[in-house]
């Protein structure tokens, strides 16, 4: 078998780093157009 995880161990990294921020951008996104006064009242009581 050949080992593949060398070939692709930065592809891996960046694909990590890609969803991390894709996930936060979403996560603003969503505070920000809609639900933003639901959100910071959750988080701050």
């Amino acid at each position: 078998m050949i080992d593949t995880d060398e070939d692709y161990g930065d592809l891996a990294a960046r694909r990590s780093r890609r969803i991390r921020v894709v996930a936060w951008v979403t996560i603003v996104a969503l505070i920000v157009g809609g639900g933003g006064v639901t959100a910071l009242t959750l988080l701050f009581g």
